[in-house]
């Protein structure tokens, strides 16, 4: 980890990685064995990663306590280190983590934490809107850079999706995100809703069910649950729908969510047991619960929304790279709209596997983007 500079310096560097998640770390692997050096101090070249956490672990570091590693799908390594064998028992929140502080520290890559990326400007722009080949300026509390191109991996996590459905701020109980799940204790002895039709609703409503009074699943279509292995034909097929949705700029659907449900045991048992029997979406919320149309309700005491993220991309707001319907032009993970900018962790490289073949491929691009821009632009 790298000493934060003052806010009001501006420095200058050749590429910028904000994010050191899986995604960015696979970028910065593959900068530096481009030949890449290290950003430092009064240089005017090289390359750094700002990341706003205080500490390794991407997203991984902010996961439920009661994950333990063995119940993860789909972790991958990141380039050039293997994850190795660890306790699957451990919770995920501190196992890996400490596996991408390893990864940092041998490959000696220069993470500078905490900074807080608040926005990311074209210092070309001019008033009638033309992108020249200048740089792009990233604004951080940790200082700014002027970068002849940007990585942005901020993943999704810092943006939990919650809906909005008439009646929410009348609920008298409480209400939580997936992204603030403190475990199943809290929820003892109380009836609970969960929406959301993703694996982490369904963790986490088995996880509930051992312990609340009551649990009732809500999800907006009907769960598709999926026998057989995950093969690679099914992942590729998977990507493939949302790679098209981000190179028509709409905005990406998770990986995930496009997979179906995997029947594992587990889920397998607490479906044999009722534990997840759907209902449909709820037309409202009152005081007391969840009320259908049809005049239904469903009392609760706790309304756990496991409603998914967002991408965290508010801070490229300044590049207007954004279609009205709110998605982002891609050719793979470059921005059309500014070759400049390349994203990972988005749409289709939005898994660990697809984040390390996105790291690869954005640092193979701009490679060829800068050889063919003057460095003292």
């Amino acid at each position: 980890m790298r000493e934060a500079a003052p806010a009001a310096e501006v420095h200058r560097a050749d590429v910028v990685v904000i994010g050191a998640g899986q995604a960015g770390l696979s970028a910065a692997f593959f900068l530096r064995r481009s030949g890449y050096p290290n950003w430092r101090r009064g240089a005017e070249s090289g390359f750094l990663v700002l990341d706003h956490a205080a500490r390794p672990g991407g997203a991984w570091q902010y996961r439920w306590p009661t994950l333990s590693l063995d119940r993860v799908h789909g972790l991958y390594d990141l380039p050039g280190m293997a994850f190795g064998e660890p306790d699957g028992r451990r919770p995920a929140a501190e196992v890996v983590p400490e596996y991408f502080g390893r990864f940092e520290r041998t490959f000696d890559l220069p993470v500078l934490r905490p900074a807080e990326v608040r926005a990311v400007r074209d210092a070309g722009r001019e008033p009638g809107g033309a992108v020249t080949a200048g740089r792009l300026i990233v604004e951080s509390d940790a200082g700014s850079w002027a970068a002849r191109a940007v990585v942005n991996a901020t993943g999704t996590w810092d943006r939990p999706f919650w809906p909005r459905y008439p009646g929410q701020e009348s609920f008298t109980g409480r209400q939580l995100h997936t992204a603030g799940y403190p475990g199943p204790g809290e929820f003892r002895g109380r009836r609970v809703v969960v929406v959301g039709g993703g694996t982490s609703a369904v963790q986490l409503l088995i996880e509930i069910a051992s312990v609340a009074a009551e649990t009732t699943w809500v999800t907006r279509r009907p769960p598709v649950f999926r026998e057989g292995p995950f093969t690679a034909e099914l992942g590729r097929a998977a990507v493939a729908r949302v790679d098209e949705a981000v190179r028509a700029g709409r905005p990406p659907d998770s990986v995930v969510g496009v997979t179906g449900l995997m029947l594992t045991p587990e889920v397998r048992e607490a479906r044999d047991r009722g534990i997840l029997d759907r209902l449909p979406m709820f037309e409202r919320i009152t005081p007391r619960g969840v009320a259908w149309a049809d005049g239904t309700e469903r009392r609760a005491d706790v309304i756990l929304w496991a409603t998914g993220f967002r991408a965290a991309i508010d801070h490229l707001a300044p590049l207007h790279v954004r279609e009205p319907g709110g998605g982002i032009v891609m050719d793979g993970t470059r921005v059309v709209a500014d070759p400049r900018l390349h994203l990972v962790g988005y749409g289709p490289s939005a898994s660990t596997v697809g984040a390390n073949r996105a790291g690869r491929g954005a640092v193979r691009e701009i490679r060829e983007l800068l050889a063919r821009v003057p460095s003292g632009l």
